[in-house]
């Protein structure tokens, strides 16, 4: 096969059946999406042939759809924020548990993912509402009931509750790699706590809070069953809105070009945000 292909065409070769796949199942369907977003609409007729760019104006030209975006962003920057605050050290606390807690404590961890999201949203619509455990342990301590359901405050606990895992595994896994008698010599050579954590340790997980950061704010941005189920319908987020144009109002260009927005947006604050942080990890390392 190599004397064939030559050296530079073996690897081409071996990836071609992924390359493939990832054409079908991505590809297509996001050119597909495109040009619909592209098409014509017509209340009466639905989707017509032809090219306009009224989805678009529409978008761009109504703030209703701007405070739909800025709450998507706010949420899903807060759940990517918390978290990095609970996930880290969780991720810290793993990597220095022996055997067999460490393998029970990440069974733990990856154990809500085993459950579906519908299942786990209706789950905490149940804790959070007013009639819920959460309220009931409020009025016992006297802080009275709360409403939590159909909130941001319940859309954002859910989603922390989802993504956590996703953060947690990336940072344990950089952890990996750091051998714990380096901590143990920066200590007997008189470093505090502190400065071995910001030192050895923060540098060490800077890829894993990278790569979950952008795993958890892509996912977060983009989900629909937990604000679906506990935002109400009040309270949209981007892909709730998408939805509802797809098979509520059925205009269905409209929902591609939201889709194709979301998108665009996404991908330039995750670049950005990656550019950002890539460059203080190379500068912090010397290689800037």
């Amino acid at each position: 096969m190599s004397g064939r292909l030559g050296p530079r065409g073996v690897p081409f070769a071996l990836s071609a059946p992924a390359l493939a796949l990832f054409a079908l199942m991505v590809l297509l369907p996001l050119v597909l999406t495109t040009l619909l977003s592209f098409q014509q609409y017509d209340h009466e007729r639905g989707v017509q042939s032809g090219f306009t760019l009224a989805s678009y104006a529409h978008v761009l030209g109504d703030s209703y759809y701007y405070e739909i975006f800025f709450r998507t962003g706010w949420i899903a920057a807060l759940t990517t924020l918390l978290c990095v605050l609970i996930g880290a050290p969780e991720a810290y606390i793993l990597s220095r548990m022996g055997r067999p807690w460490r393998s029970i404590f990440l069974l733990v961890i990856l154990a809500p993912l085993l459950v579906s999201v519908v299942v786990r949203a209706f789950g905490w619509s149940l804790l959070l509402g007013p009639n819920g455990v959460v309220n009931q342990l409020f009025e016992l301590l006297g802080i009275g009931r709360l409403k939590m359901l159909y909130t941001p405050t319940a859309v954002v606990v859910a989603l922390v509750h989802v993504m956590l895992p996703f953060m947690v595994i990336p940072v344990w896994t950089s952890l990996q790699k750091l051998d714990p008698m380096v901590e143990s010599a920066a200590l007997s050579l008189n470093a505090s706590p502190w400065t071995v954590m910001r030192r050895i340790v923060l540098p060490q997980i800077t890829p894993g809070l990278l790569s979950g950061s952008l795993i958890v704010f892509g996912l977060s941005a983009s989900a629909l069953a937990i604000p679906g189920l506990l935002g109400g319908r009040r309270l949209k987020m981007v892909a709730t809105l998408i939805y509802d144009e797809y098979l509520h109002e059925l205009n269905w260009p409209l929902g591609a070009a939201i889709a194709l927005a979301l998108l665009v947006v996404n991908l330039v604050i995750m670049l950005g945000y990656n550019a950002v942080l890539e460059g203080a990890y190379a500068k912090r390392m010397g290689r800037g």
